[in-house]
């Protein structure tokens, strides 16, 4: 029998999981996996920090700026870079290795920059092993050179876009006020042109949540996009400094609360933030037009992984799985942080150079974060009917209280209520679904790179 050290025993009763797989997690760190373990996880990558040409009212990251101190040397230096992409490959077992960049804007490196992450990539990635490249951009500075690079090396794009001009341009100015819809239009032309995949990325916020077809139909029939990702826009008062668990006493109401609206004087969320309400009636009427004419032909993250979940697999994303973690947000200056959207100062994981990457994401800290997100479930979750397709959704948006006055509950709830409500008595007549509760305990101990 296994004598665990008290750190570890103290962990499991915390966590409410065994000390075998609090244990097999931490020793993945090091290098030594139980049978049947493989180490996987995924990383955004923030070469040139919060830089950005754009000035969008909405983004999440331009504070960062501040509060991390980037105005001085934003761009990742080269042995920082190199150190990554070894560490970062070293780390996992599995056959393919996606890197993400991401930004601010991450094409404010310049295509020699790339060109070198391509080379160091081959220069480091092991026989036996590929290698693929996601770049997310507001797509301003692509150009001929830049489609002629990425369509050679097979990069994915995804291209962020809010829907025709008017609800594109209303939160996406350039720095100088200026419009940005012609040459992100331009750019999917030019994406198409060269046969580069793409995605396109739309922030669903307080203005275009209320043209749902709009905003669909233009994204099918002008831009032409076969995938499209819909990412509701919640930011609460103060996130420039303060993570969403971190809120002062006083900004936590419950859902019924005029305060948990956009809009209002003392609102909790910033006035860009969509209304749970529209956020409902967006993903039911797109839903609604998709299945209609184009189920099967257009993927859209949110129903394919509802449909997955129905079928009784795991789902795609990650605010719609039971425990987060996985996806870890490395920042220019070399400091790692649990998420993308946890980087703030608490968050911090580790930095490279004083410990390995595979320490960092395989560590107590890491894997607290990652299942707090099941241990935190107000009752009201638990009980639930559409838990096991919500799973309270993204940790950044839980900044309401229920009606019991627990916390933790997603200001999302009542739109994923309305949505769930409108399409799963149509969808369960198509087929018999199968969801079943996952438990953390044995994600963590089959792989340990599910926190």
């Amino acid at each position: 029998m296994t004598d665990y050290t008290r750190e570890v025993k103290d962990a499991a009763a915390r966590l409410n999981i065994r000390p075998e797989a609090v244990q097999t997690y931490l020793d993945a760190g090091f290098g030594a996996r139980a049978d049947g373990v493989e180490r996987c996880f995924h990383t955004t990558i923030k070469p040139i920090g919060s830089a950005c040409n754009l000035d969008c009212a909405y983004c999440y990251y331009l504070s960062k700026e501040e509060l991390l101190n980037q105005k001085k040397n934003q761009r990742i230096k080269d042995e920082i870079l190199e150190r990554f992409i070894v560490e970062y490959i070293a780390a996992q077992d599995v056959e393919e290795i996606i890197f993400t960049w991401h930004g601010g804007e991450p094409t404010l490196m310049g295509l020699s920059f790339f060109q070198k992450v391509v080379e160091l990539q081959k220069k480091h990635i092991p026989v036996g092993r590929r290698i693929s490249n996601d770049l997310q951009t507001n797509g301003t500075l692509l150009d001929a050179n830049w489609c002629a690079f990425l369509a050679d090396n097979d990069f994915l794009v995804g291209l962020s876009l809010d829907g025709p001009r008017e609800l594109h341009d209303f939160y996406r100015p350039t720095k100088r006020g200026a419009p940005s819809f012609d040459k992100v239009f331009a750019a999917a032309r030019l994406l198409k042109q060269f046969g580069i995949p793409f995605s396109t990325l739309t922030t669903v916020n307080r203005k275009n949540a209320r043209h749902p077809l709009d905003v669909y139909r233009f994204l099918r029939d002008e831009v032409g996009t076969h995938y499209m990702q819909f990412i509701p826009c919640v930011e609460p008062r103060q996130f420039e400094r303060l993570a969403p668990d971190h809120l002062p006493e006083s900004q936590l109401v419950n859902a019924e609360s005029p305060r948990a609206r956009p809009g209002h004087p003392m609102s909790v969320v910033t006035d860009w933030s969509v209304d749970p309400d529209d956020w409902g009636e967006f993903l039911s009427q797109v839903f609604d037009e998709w299945r209609a004419h184009d189920q099967g032909r257009i993927k859209i993250n949110l129903f394919e992984t509802m449909f997955a979940q129905l079928k009784g697999k795991p789902a795609m994303i990650c605010t719609s799985s039971p425990i987060c973690g996985k996806n870890i947000a490395l920042e220019n200056d070399g400091r790692v942080y649990s998420c993308d959207h946890f980087v703030y100062p608490e968050y911090q994981i580790g930095k490279l150079g004083d410990s390995s990457l595979a320490e960092m994401v395989f560590s107590l800290k890491q894997l607290e974060f990652g299942l707090n997100k099941h241990n935190s479930l107000p009752s009201e979750c638990r009980s639930c009917a559409y838990l096991k397709l919500c799973w309270g959704e993204c940790p950044r948006t839980r900044i309401l209280r229920t009606r019991e006055g627990e916390g933790n509950l997603s200001y999302l709830c009542g739109g994923w209520k309305l949505f769930y409500s409108h399409v799963l008595p149509q969808v369960l007549r198509s087929f018999a679904p199968r969801p079943e509760l996952i438990s953390p305990q044995s994600i963590v101990r089959k792989t340990a790179n599910a926190v």
